[in-house]
């Protein structure tokens, strides 16, 4: 097999896509296509029912990355904590500053989507494209605290919601 990337990882290896979020390391094949021979991380996101085939030696560039670590999470937690910072932009320029964070694939980027489009009982109503955008956001960060911390996605949603009550 050709090693050609920086990144390595193994079948069974939890990453991060920035489209998609937490998957599972399948499979590393190769491939012959046009001709030349390609090794592919063959990755599974169970809750997107999809699996995706990245070459070894794109996945750098297309953002792959392994799980965060203890550090990277606890400022996650840190910055969902604290106060909402929400521009005073039209809808759709914020939520297309949203959408590109949730795709960043960055820990940090992410919680503060949460934090941003999090609503407590006292608040106003959220429309149906912030509501939407809010889950997408929560549940791709619960798939990493769960995956982190070895929990279930359920206990995962449970602890963020706890610091988000706090905030």
């Amino acid at each position: 097999m050709v090693k050609s990337n920086t990144l390595r990882f193994a079948v069974n290896d939890n990453i991060v896509y920035p489209k998609h979020g937490v998957g599972v390391i399948i499979d590393i094949e190769e491939q012959e296509i046009s001709g030349m021979k390609l090794e592919l991380y063959v990755i599974r996101f169970e809750s997107e029912k999809m699996t995706l085939r990245v070459p070894t030696n794109k996945a750098e560039g297309a953002g792959m990355r392994a799980l965060s670590n203890k550090n990277v999470m606890d400022k996650a937690f840190v910055t969902l904590k604290g106060k909402a910072k929400v521009k005073r932009t039209m809808w759709s320029r914020r939520a297309q500053e949203y959408e590109a964070k949730i795709n960043s694939g960055n820990l940090i980027s992410l919680a503060e989507v949460v934090r941003d489009l999090h609503r407590s009982g006292d608040q106003t109503e959220q429309s149906y494209s912030e509501r939407q955008i809010y889950e997408s956001a929560i549940s791709r960060l619960a798939r990493e605290v769960a995956a982190v911390e070895d929990i279930a996605e359920k206990e995962a949603l449970e602890k963020l919601e706890t610091y988000l009550q706090v905030a």
